[in-house]
């Protein structure tokens, strides 16, 4: 669920109507006394509320980390600009180099937001990892061999860099904890028990059977969705980070 929203929705679904027409089954078994309906009216609106809070916070939660990492790819774009420009204070030869490795990067931190295999990711973030550390050796021996003031800014701004990308990738691991879901799930297959269990044979109620388990996985992908960086359909695109590559004059 937490990866592939999509491959359990119709899982989720069949398993929160199988609850609610378990739900029947103990009905039929052992009905409603007249004198139990209203308490069981008690449990029952408690449960549903419960359920509505849950999937409130973890909507809360799912949206609030999809923002997050809006707002760091934003920031990495904003540091690797700054750098960019902060590279004419290098020496000419140091300056060009530099220069190149910042393409590079940006375009590798595209592909970082694009990638969905695995493989393709672990490559990606070995060639990061490896291209980070020849930008910061290259800064670094300009500033040994002449230190200054400019130079000085030089250094700060790879460093700003470097950690934009360290915020970007724990932004990304960040997700609902799967407690969160279990919690969430165990609550919707109760609920579904109990809104079997006051059912009635009805047209109405049968459909409610069928059309509030298929409400609540509906409600669970779209959490799901916004929390799976790579495995849903609302991703974070990197237009500030493609919007600059392309401003940076290609040599």
């Amino acid at each position: 669920m937490k990866s592939m929203p999509l491959v359990y929705f119709l899982p989720v679904v069949f398993c929160l109507w199988l609850a609610a027409r378990l739900g029947v089954a103990l009905r039929r078994r052992r009905p409603l006394a007249a004198d139990e309906k209203e308490d069981f009216g008690v449990v029952q609106a408690a449960t549903l509320t419960l359920l509505a809070l849950i999937i409130g916070f973890s909507f809360s939660m799912a949206t609030s980390r999809y923002d997050l990492r809006k707002n760091y790819e934003e920031a990495e774009a904003n540091a690797i600009g700054t750098e960019w420009v902060r590279a004419g204070l290098l020496p000419p030869t140091d300056a060009v180099r530099v220069r190149a490795q910042l393409r590079r990067y940006t375009d590798l931190r595209i592909a970082f937001y694009r990638a969905r295999e695995a493989e393709e990711l672990q490559q990606i973030n070995a060639e990061t990892a490896q291209l980070q550390n020849d930008m910061w050796n290259t800064v670094q021996a300009a500033a040994l061999q002449q230190p200054s003031p400019l130079l000085a800014l030089v250094v700060s701004g790879m460093n700003d860099v470097l950690n934009s990308q360290g915020y970007t990738q724990a932004a990304w691991w960040n997700r609902i904890p799967t407690s969160a879901w279990v919690l969430l799930i165990l609550t919707a297959l109760c609920c579904n028990v109990l809104i079997g269990y006051g059912s009635r044979n009805d047209r109405g109620r049968v459909m409610l059977l069928t059309v509030f388990p298929v409400v609540v996985a509906i409600s669970f992908l779209l959490i799901a969705d916004i929390d799976a960086p790579r495995g849903g359909l609302i991703r974070v695109k990197p237009q500030n980070l493609a919007a600059l590559s392309d401003s940076m004059p290609r040599q």
